[in-house]
């Protein structure tokens, strides 16, 4: 069972919408998972500005590919680095600690993710 940066079982991020690399509404890794999207945040206007600005454009939606663009107070599984990214530029959204699956501590320190903590 996968765990979470807390040392317990990973509880859901967000299933409306669809979150998670295998849009199953967790934060899990997965070896095909290039990107790492393990932190599980709720996306604000400054970050969805930011990592547009980066070139992923995650406010638009793509009904070709089932997704709905988000919106800020949207939960989604975000790729490690991006949110590390957006953290150094101060633009980083609310973490889900309970939601954030524990290899997000492969790129981003306990204290810092827990610092954003909203759970």
């Amino acid at each position: 069972m996968a765990k979470n940066i807390l040392g317990d079982l990973l509880e859901s991020c967000c299933t409306d919408p669809m979150t998670g690399y295998l849009r199953d509404g967790f934060c899990a890794t997965h070896d095909q998972d290039r990107g790492s999207h393990v932190i599980c945040a709720v996306v604000t206007e400054a970050f969805l500005s930011f990592t547009k600005a980066r070139g992923n454009d995650l406010k638009t939606p793509i009904p070709a590919s089932g997704f709905p663009g988000l919106k800020p107070g949207d939960g989604w599984c975000l790729c490690a680095l991006r949110w590390k990214e957006a953290h150094e530029a101060g633009a980083a959204p609310k973490v889900k600690a309970r939601a954030t699956h524990e290899s997000a501590l492969n790129f981003v320190s306990k204290d810092v993710l827990l610092a954003y903590r909203i759970d």
